[in-house]
């Protein structure tokens, strides 16, 4: 049996800012994220769907990866590329 991928997903909310990580699960306005990181601020890119194709510069501010987290207010759920994915995983917060 083949086993399922994990999509790396970023999401906007509607109070809580934008995150990205493995998207669990979906309900509603509900999202669930595994390994995810806050995206406070981002350079490099015009757009979120910028981000989730290509990344951000690495001057941006994304937070260290918790866990798990919940997002109540999800608005926008983007798929984020292989290229995207290795960009973001190289910003740290103070670089």
């Amino acid at each position: 049996m083949a086993t399922k991928k994990t999509q790396l997903t970023l999401v906007r909310t509607y109070s809580a800012g934008v995150h990205f990580g493995k998207l669990v699960s979906r309900k509603g306005k509900e999202v669930v994220l595994a390994d995810a990181r806050r995206i406070w601020y981002w350079k490099g890119a015009n757009t979120l769907n910028e981000i989730a194709l290509r990344g951000c510069d690495t001057e941006s501010k994304i937070s260290e990866p918790v866990k798990s987290i919940t997002l109540t207010g999800a608005i926008e759920l983007i798929p984020i590329t292989a290229e995207a994915q290795k960009q973001l995983d190289s910003v740290r917060w103070g670089q």
